[in-house]
């Protein structure tokens, strides 16, 4: 019944993802943490199952032309830097006294979710503080166990970038960030739940394909709503039970 779970999760999280550009890692971090996982243990375990879920959703936003070239160029390197020196630094912190951090870091992510749902988009696309911007990005995925998308996407779109190219963009870069990220987590605290990281798989696997596609259609602000509110939620939990 748990492997289910992790599955419809895994498959949730990625339709999501792959239509708004957010929300996987988040998601599924939110509710590993929920269920009692720690920090590190939490982020490697979905960091390692976005490998697969990246890649395939990558590949798909590529395919049907979702991708701005020169955007991904500017915010893959970065993100890779970013994201190793996070998952390192996590890596070597006590889980019970990072765990209250993370998840109001999490619940940041959901209020910036629900704002940005909110907000109209500039009239005109900025690309300054890209390096930056992937760097702070992959940094702070890996702390948090997600928050690559709702912190690189949303920026983009908030900047006035078209949504469909920073969606498919960001998704792609995301591939690279989490390999970092994830041969960061193998050398350092390994990864033990493989029947989780396989349920998150398989359920993002499926998802993936369908969440690209959705990227051209999807009223987005419906969405947002609600995976703010979720993550809101469960990082709320986190945090009043670590009171």
């Amino acid at each position: 019944m748990e492997i289910a779970l992790f599955v419809l999760a895994g498959f949730v999280a990625q339709l999501v993802d792959g239509a708004l550009g957010m929300a996987y890692g988040v998601t599924c971090t939110s509710l590993l943490l929920a269920l009692g996982f720690a920090p590190a243990s939490a982020s490697a375990s979905v960091h390692a199952a976005e490998l697969v879920t990246s890649g395939i959703s990558g590949h798909f936003h590529q395919r049907f032309g979702n991708v701005d070239t020169d955007l991904f160029r500017r915010l893959v390197w970065p993100g890779m830097i970013g994201g190793a020196l996070g998952a390192y630094l996590l890596s070597s912190v006590s889980a019970d006294a990072i765990k209250p951090w993370v998840a109001l870091y999490l619940s940041l992510m959901g209020a910036r979710i629900l704002h940005k749902a909110w907000c109209n988009t500039p009239a005109r696309p900025r690309r300054d503080g890209l390096k930056a911007l992937g760097f702070a990005g992959g940094f702070l995925d890996a702390i948090g166990g997600g928050g690559w998308g709702p912190i690189v996407t949303s920026t983009l779109v908030g900047r006035g970038q078209e949504p469909r190219r920073a969606i498919g963009s960001v998704s792609r870069a995301e591939f690279f960030v989490t390999l970092a990220q994830s041969a960061t987590f193998m050398a350092t605290i390994g990864i033990t739940n493989w029947r989780l990281v396989v349920a998150l798989c398989i359920g993002g696997g499926l998802a993936a394909p369908l969440g690209a596609s959705l990227a051209k259609h999807v009223d987005v602000k419906p969405l947002m709503v609600m995976v703010g509110i979720l993550i809101l939620i469960l990082s709320g939990r986190i945090i009043w039970i670590s009171r």
